[in-house]
């Protein structure tokens, strides 16, 4: 049986990032809540270190750093509130937990196929939203309605001026050191390629056939070179964060 625990030691995972990021900031409340209350397009790396921390900690932390995780996400998530929007409303805390599992799933079967035991891996995500507020039975109780569930949430997320004007400092790059800066643009390929193309339209990328394919063959050629890397280095990114994760268990 595949587990969260194997799934999430995998590097490349990351490439689906900008995807679920994306497709959380889509939510209507979640993106008011992230233009108004957060520092996240003029921190990127400050976000994604603690979203990683807190995945990495959830799927193989210990119980000390699973609730040393718990507090920090918390204590971030407590003052963003507003009308309408609440970072502690357990539905939005699902929404959250399902773009990680969607876009983590989808690029674990794109690289290495259909995981074993798909559906009790798919419960096992639960986690990732029960860890904070959202109570075990919101999780969909199966893939296939986990499936419904995500259908008609795609069907009601909206993207306004404000929230767009995130994603275009997000993969703008400006915020970033100068360093990684030359990253953006093949982050911001794979991140397009990756959306459902209805969220594309929200965010008003500009997308063709051309591009998609373009991409989808990139994809293709690191997937097969990624396949012939020894574990330790596909690990790498998790045992990183592991230790950030025991380092601030331990204050």
């Amino acid at each position: 049986m595949t587990t969260l625990a194997e799934v999430s030691r995998e590097g490349i995972l990351l490439a689906a990032g900008g995807r679920a990021l994306l497709l959380q900031l889509a939510h209507p409340a979640i993106g008011r809540g992230v233009a108004r209350h957060s520092d996240f397009a003029g921190d990127p790396l400050g976000r994604l270190h603690g979203t990683l921390a807190y995945v990495y900690a959830i799927a193989a932390g210990t119980p000390g750093e699973v609730a040393a995780m718990r507090r920090i996400v918390n204590r971030a998530h407590a003052p963003v509130r507003g009308p309408g929007y609440s970072a502690m409303d357990p539905e939005l805390q699902l929404w959250v937990a399902a773009t990680l599992y969607d876009s983590a799933i989808g690029m674990y079967t794109r690289v290495f196929g259909e995981p074993t035991d798909a559906e009790a891996l798919y419960r096992s995500y639960a986690v990732l939203g029960g860890a904070l507020q959202m109570p075990a039975e919101l999780w969909p109780a199966d893939r296939a309605a986990f499936g419904r569930y995500w259908d008609a949430q795609l069907a009601r997320l909206a993207v306004d001026d404000e929230v767009r004007a995130v994603e275009r400092t997000l993969l703008g790059g400006a915020t970033l050191p100068v360093p990684l800066r030359p990253l953006l643009p093949g982050v911001r390929a794979v991140t397009a390629a990756l959306l459902p193309g209805r969220v594309r339209e929200e965010f008003r990328m500009a997308w063709s056939d051309r591009d998609q394919a373009r991409v989808e063959r990139r994809l293709a050629v690191a997937s097969a070179a990624y396949r012939r890397l020894p574990l330790v280095v596909r690990s790498a990114p998790q045992r990183h964060y592991l230790r950030r994760v025991a380092a601030l268990a331990r204050r």
